[in-house]
């Protein structure tokens, strides 16, 4: 009887006879022996098949790229390989010997890779970042169930807006309005009351016509919801959570980082206490002729990089050229394919960034941030950054008004660094019923679909509030990726509802 074991487990098993099964990511014939690079979902092995083993040679002839397959032989310890180890052949057999595999071990368009979705999930980055997204939604849950919280399951489907009327979808629901949810926050704030300390994870949407790399229109939402929590509990809340997901990546999925090219040093820079400031100050650090001159002084030395990145790019043609033997060419066009795509990517960003300085300089007071000023902003420091005290006419009605600058509101954004953005939003709460009342009725709201939730400033009002995670972002920022589309396996943007 067959014992099939997996590949992450090999390095344990050296001299010892397995079978593996998996799929086939690659497989070449050097004379009398074939190279087979065999994945199961845990890991990678190369497998030696060697013609003194007629039967198995004989029976992977023929077989592609993403072919299923069962392998037996003996694990012998080889450093050279993946993990360790390899393993000698002395049985194989096929269970489906794939058709060509649309997605070739060479560059493809990303227009071609999101139609092929569903098998580009294959390839080792997408199932690190899979992986690396696993762990942090492992470790959120595990967060707050330590510290005491109680999930609760929130609706999808909801009567009416939360974060704001021009960002829902609308669905029939039997013949009636509704809309698929933004936050579960509203419904959350009730069962804080009952509980205390809650949570909720589940998928949010938002009807935003945007085409940015940081936005989608399905996303997956960690929200915390505590009573008697003020702004500074909110504050010290977030960064011991962000703080915890990180380090657990650091220390559970190095491996996955490491594939992506992920640069751990500026993760392991991620501790507390976080930098913190006020909108006012974060407007102020905008205007700063200082931060200017920092952002010029970072602009030339790009467009000094991009300089010697086209220059690299040429002279890979002209060894391009002259080079012969296969594996060679392909080796070096990866890295001219690599070097372009970075080089493409630094183009785009010295061709925006003047204007985003300029934006910078004439930022006004009362606007709300966009990307390109928390991208400024978040790239002074090496760890996230908590903002604070926003202009109330740029957030959302159940915001607390802040008495000492009744301008502003008692919330926080949290700044990715690296240029990520606001990867968490939250507030205290609006606890008095006719601070709440006033405030829904300058926002022109209809009190009637709400009720249920001023009741809770009629029964034991408390100081309360929460903030939502969006885990997307967080993988986005931990993983290094330059687009958020990456981060979720079937991602749904403006334009993209398959496959």
């Amino acid at each position: 009887m067959r014992s099939f074991v997996e590949i992450q487990a090999l390095k344990d098993l050296v001299g010892q006879e397995v079978w593996l099964r998996g799929w086939v990511r690659a497989i070449r014939s050097s004379g009398k022996i074939r190279f087979v690079e065999l994945r199961d979902g845990t890991g990678s092995c190369q497998c030696i098949v060697e013609a003194g083993e007629p039967e198995a040679f004989a029976a992977l002839e023929g077989c592609g790229q993403e072919s299923s397959v069962c392998l037996g032989g003996v694990v012998r310890e080889e450093p050279r390989s993946p993990g360790g180890v390899e393993l000698a052949v002395s049985a194989a057999e096929v269970v489906q010997a794939g058709e060509e595999f649309p997605i070739a071990r060479k560059e493809h368009g990303i227009e071609f890779l999101m139609q092929h979705r569903h098998l580009w999930l294959r390839s080792p980055r997408q199932t690190a970042i899979l992986k690396i997204r696993h762990r942090i939604i492992q470790a959120a849950r595990d967060f707050f169930d330590q510290q005491g919280f109680t999930l609760i399951d929130t609706p999808i489907f909801q009567p009416g807006a939360a974060e704001g009327a021009g960002t829902l979808f609308e669905v029939d629901y039997f013949g009636n309005p509704a809309f698929l949810a933004q936050t579960g926050q509203l419904y959350l704030e009730t069962a804080a009351m009952a509980l205390g300390k809650v949570y909720c994870f589940g998928p949010t949407f938002r009807a935003e016509k945007s085409k940015t790399r940081r936005h989608l229109t399905e996303f997956w939402m960690i929200e915390p919801e505590v009573a008697f929590y003020e702004l500074k509990d909110l504050e010290g809340l977030s960064e011991a959570f962000i703080c915890h997901l990180v380090q657990a990546v650091l220390t559970h999925n190095r491996a996955e980082l490491e594939a992506l090219g992920r640069d751990c040093a500026a993760l392991e820079a991620v501790g507390m206490p976080f930098p913190r400031m006020t909108y006012s100050e974060a407007v102020g650090m905008l205007h700063d002729p200082e931060l200017h001159g920092k952002l010029e002084a970072e602009l030339a030395a790009e467009q000094e990089r991009y300089a010697k990145l086209q220059k690299r790019i040429e002279e890979m043609d002209a060894e391009l050229a002259g080079l012969m033997k296969a594996w060679k060419r392909e080796k070096l066009t990866k890295e001219q394919q690599a070097l372009r795509e970075e080089a493409g990517d630094l183009e785009r960003w010295l061709r925006n960034q003047p204007g985003h300085i300029e934006d910078a300089k004439r930022f006004r007071w009362g606007d709300d941030f966009g990307g390109d000023e928390e991208t400024i902003l978040s790239r002074q420091f090496d760890r996230p950054l908590i903002i604070t005290e926003y202009p109330r006419e740029v957030k959302a009605f159940y915001m607390k008004r802040n008495d000492a600058d009744p301008r502003t509101v008692l919330n926080l954004d949290v700044l990715a660094p690296e240029g990520y953005g606001e990867i968490i939003g939250g507030s205290q709460r609006e606890d008095s019923l006719e601070a709440l009342q006033a405030r829904m009725a300058e926002e022109g709201m209809d009190p009637a679909p709400y009720e249920w939730y001023l009741d809770l400033r009629r029964f034991g009002s408390v100081p309360h509030g929460g903030f939502g995670l969006g885990i997307e972002r967080t993988v986005s920022w931990i993983c290094g990726l330059k687009h958020i589309r990456e981060t979720i396996p079937f991602p749904r943007m403006m334009g993209r509802m398959a496959p």
